[in-house]
């Protein structure tokens, strides 16, 4: 596989501390590639470096072979490069359709384009359609999580960064968004998980990093590393 998302020697310090100490990873085209490890063990902060939304003291970030680095947020999302943040983040006063609609706002797009991707989303996500004039702030955690995951796709991502979407959801709804993965993988879109839910992240990546103190600890296929040892001792019970 090519790669898609390169992060080289990524270290991110919050004044003495230093969160991310010098990781390296990779994210082919075409895989969903997953982030795992303990709470306060790096993971969002990664998140956060690669899109630019916290500085980075060290490193560099590889998108489709350019040096984005040092580009603003907006202009990493404008290259195809969009996070789904911890905690959904919708805008509680709008609804849920102008959540949708604030997605697409760096594309130069037409009415008619947003309208079909609107389409798609709401294909995808029946419980919006329905809520779609409501307020956001009226959904339950699930739906939020759907209208976060719906309006990242609405800025038409050629990477997806997801930060613990399982986060404070009932199982049967964890199931729901880990299928909805699945199928957005299968439709060609690329995906960087990180998740707490260890077992559930590495049953649906190709490849899984382990993080612990902010040192990438064990790199491997996904499927090794639920048969890993040390995997199965600290994250799955045994």
């Amino acid at each position: 596989m090519t790669a898609l998302l390169a992060v080289e020697g990524l270290v991110v310090s919050y004044g003495q501390i230093e969160a991310v100490k010098g990781i390296d990873l990779v994210v082919d085209a075409g895989a969903i590639t997953t982030l795992v490890g303990a709470n306060g063990a790096g993971k969002s902060t990664t998140l956060l470096a690669l899109s630019g939304l916290v500085p980075k003291a060290g490193g560099r970030v590889l998108f489709d072979g350019e040096d984005i680095s040092g580009l603003a947020p907006h202009r990493i999302v404008a290259r195809g490069l969009v996070q789904v943040a911890e905690g959904r983040a919708t805008l509680t006063t709008l609804t849920v359709r102008e959540n949708l609609e604030l997605g697409a706002y760096s594309r130069k797009s037409g009415r008619a384009e947003r309208e079909s991707d609107l389409e798609r989303i709401f294909t995808m996500f029946p419980r919006l359609r329905e809520r779609a004039s409501g307020a956001a702030g009226n959904l339950s955690g699930g739906e939020q999580q759907m209208l976060a995951i719906g309006r990242a796709l609405m800025a038409r991502p050629r990477l997806l960064l997801l930060d613990e979407p399982s986060m404070g959801l009932a199982p049967l709804i964890v199931q729901d968004i880990f299928r909805t993965l699945r199928t957005l993988n299968r439709d060609g879109l690329s995906i960087f998980l990180v998740e707490q839910n260890v077992k559930q992240a590495l049953r649906i990546a190709a490849r899984g990093y382990v993080i612990e103190t902010g040192r990438i600890v064990l790199a491997d296929r996904a499927s090794a590393l639920l048969d890993n040892p040390r995997v199965r001792d600290a994250y799955l019970g045994g």
